[in-house]
């Protein structure tokens, strides 16, 4: 007997969000639709998807699953935490076909989405909500906490450890070994080579503080 997956409903309908419908379409998901507090995009068509109203609105649509397809990770973790405050939201994990990932082998949190070309390899562990973008590396016995996003190219080495929020910009590189903190941030094309602090934004190469970042 085959079983047919719940409609999805995309949280973001632009930018990533449009990104994310297309990973949808390749792993066979229907899309309902999606969900957005821009009011210029109320009664829309996103890619032939009808935007149906804003976040709050998820709690209408009982059978559906979501994902949150927003890149920047305060913005997610705030998203998730106001539906979670209406009632508890089935979330789907969205792998696309092209990832070289194997589930035996890196334990993947809810909610997470994983582009094509992604690349993993063995004792990996993702938190709840993660994006790993197009052609990103992440290498062995690499931790990445809740809500962390790794932009396109960007390369995470072995025994690297990614708190919660932290975001890696595009081709951006860290050394193995190496931390960062809550919040923290390295900008595109940026080589970190020390651990880096909370709530910090990091550029360069070799990376270095930029300025704080607002406390999370």
């Amino acid at each position: 007997m085959t079983t047919t997956s719940p409609a999805l409903i995309i949280i973001g309908a632009s930018g990533f969000g449009l990104e994310v419908h297309f990973l949808a379409e390749r792993l066979g998901r229907r899309v309902k639709g999606f969900l957005d507090d821009n009011a210029n995009l109320a009664g829309a068509t996103v890619l032939g998807a009808p935007v149906l109203g804003k976040i709050e609105s998820w709690t209408a649509h009982p059978e559906c699953e979501f994902v949150v397809a927003i890149g920047n990770p305060r913005i997610r973790r705030k998203v998730v935490a106001q539906m979670g405050a209406l009632g508890t939201p089935a979330f789907a994990t969205l792998i696309d076909p092209a990832a070289l990932l194997d589930q035996r082998l890196v334990a993947l949190g809810q909610g997470s989405i994983i582009c094509a070309g992604a690349m993993f390899t063995t004792q990996i562990t993702l938190g709840q909500h993660c994006i790993v973008n197009l052609n990103a590396t992440i290498g062995h016995e690499a931790t990445l906490g809740d809500f962390v996003t790794i932009a396109p190219l960007a390369a995470i080495s072995g025994c690297v450890r990614l708190a919660d929020l932290v975001e890696v910009g595009t081709s951006a590189c860290v050394r193995q070994g190496v931390t960062m903190g809550p919040g923290s941030m390295l900008g595109m094309g940026g080589v970190l080579t020390k651990d880096a602090e909370a709530n910090t934004l990091l550029i360069g190469n070799p990376a270095r503080m930029l300025r704080q970042l607002p406390p999370l």
